[in-house]
């Protein structure tokens, strides 16, 4: 569903079926790559709605998501990391995530926990700082911590600003999962819904399917290539006959000696990136999935700002 059509026709977002003492509001989930943020919003919301690997710049959309219950509903604002940019579309998703702290009632910074906090930590933190909302730090990865690491996270996640609040969780476990929600939500104002009660997100079905597809490219490959490409997707058809989906997918990569790289021998690697994709589109969509999946080269695109809004990043 198109966000904007729905406050069209409902300039009141949902409030005439919000019962007294509902909140509602928006929270940021901000921090360096890698921090957890896309894991953690994927356990909040039960389900998986953004991608996730061990890559920077996996999360290339600034994107919205709504968990909501009888009492409330958080808007869960999830962001590129935030870190010194080397190029055009580095740039571009650093202005994406610190425009996404302006206009919310929470701004969540997440910190690994088993990494020291660093300058790229603090440089985050400045930008929090800065927030006019509440402040919460989120360590997360604690399942992966030791006990003195988590001691001494706590110890200097406590200068980096003046929080609200501080707590620990493991996204991937689940553990303290459930409190985080409760926090964020004791935090919200009182309100309408923002979102209808069947809308998850406000990403538009074509993209989350690129980045479904982008996503096994991420975990297939290494080196330099998972940053440079893009997906694109050229056509979606159901086919209600055959309860089928036929999605013609491209995906972008920056020279032509990556496209060897991505196709791999005989074609072995894209068929790969294929059968995994298509176990995921299945269970998002609902159907079963016929994936075509080509590549094409579109030279140092990261750098051309033109590109970089065909592919849906940035502002």
């Amino acid at each position: 569903m198109d966000l904007d059509a729905y406050f069209a026709e409902n300039p009141m977002g949902g409030a005439s079926s919000t019962p007294p003492g509902f909140r509602s509001g928006f929270v940021a989930l901000v921090g360096r790559p890698n921090a957890g943020k896309s894991t953690l919003l994927n356990a909040m919301m039960g389900k998986k709605i953004a991608i996730t690997s061990d890559t920077a710049q996996t999360t290339r959309h600034r994107f919205r998501a709504a968990l909501t219950t009888e009492d409330h509903q958080i808007v869960i604002v999830d962001t590129p990391g935030i870190h010194k940019p080397h190029d055009a579309l580095g740039e571009e998703l650093n202005i994406s995530a610190e425009n996404a702290m302006t206009d919310v009632d929470v701004v969540a910074m997440l910190v690994d926990a088993t990494k020291p906090i660093g300058r790229g930590d603090e440089w985050v933190a400045a930008r929090v700082r800065a927030a006019t909302c509440k402040k919460l730090c989120v360590l997360t990865k604690i399942d992966k911590a030791t006990p003195d690491q988590l001691q001494s996270q706590m110890a200097a996640a406590r200068t980096l600003a003046a929080w609200d609040a501080i707590v620990a969780l493991s996204a991937q476990e689940g553990n303290g999962v459930d409190a985080f929600i409760e926090l964020v939500a004791e935090s919200l104002p009182l309100g309408p819904k923002w979102f209808p009660d069947d809308m998850d997100t406000d990403l538009t079905e074509e993209v989350m399917v690129a980045e479904f597809i982008r996503e096994k490219v991420l975990l297939n490959y290494r080196d330099e290539v998972p940053h440079s490409i893009g997906v694109g997707i050229e056509q979606m058809e159901y086919v209600r006959k055959k309860d089928l989906m036929r999605i013609f997918a491209v995906i972008y990569v920056e020279r032509d000696s990556q496209k060897g790289i991505i196709i791999g021998n005989k074609g072995r690697a894209i068929r790969q990136v294929g059968i995994e994709a298509r176990q995921d589109l299945e269970s998002l969509l609902g159907c079963r999935v016929f994936l075509d999946l080509s590549v094409k080269c579109k030279k140092d695109w990261r750098r051309d700002a033109q590109q970089i809004r065909r592919f849906g990043y940035g502002e």
